[in-house]
């Protein structure tokens, strides 16, 4: 099963668990299983469309998923996934 990392802001809407195992071949499936096991990320994840949100970024090992084949972006069961919301805010 893949792994996927939650980062600490959006581990509120999955128990505090801070790792999920999957079962999923893509990218978007992984997606649809996380957010139909935790509804409330779905908002935070997905657009009104069901796409992933464009400032969420979403890792494969080390690669963005948006410089691979996004959504269709295969996941074997030894893939790490990671999800990076985009955090803004602070003085400059």
């Amino acid at each position: 099963m893949a792994t996927i990392i939650i980062p600490t802001p959006l581990r509120k809407f999955t128990n505090n668990t801070a790792r999920l195992n999957v079962q999923a071949d893509t990218i978007a499936k992984t997606v649809d299983e996380l957010t139909l096991n935790f509804p409330d990320l779905k908002k935070h994840l997905l657009d009104d469309n069901g796409n992933i949100r464009s400032f969420v970024n979403i890792f494969v090992g080390n690669d963005d998923i948006r410089n691979l084949e996004n959504g269709d972006t295969v996941v074997k069961a030894d893939t790490v996934i990671s999800i990076v919301p985009a955090i803004a805010g602070g003085n400059f």
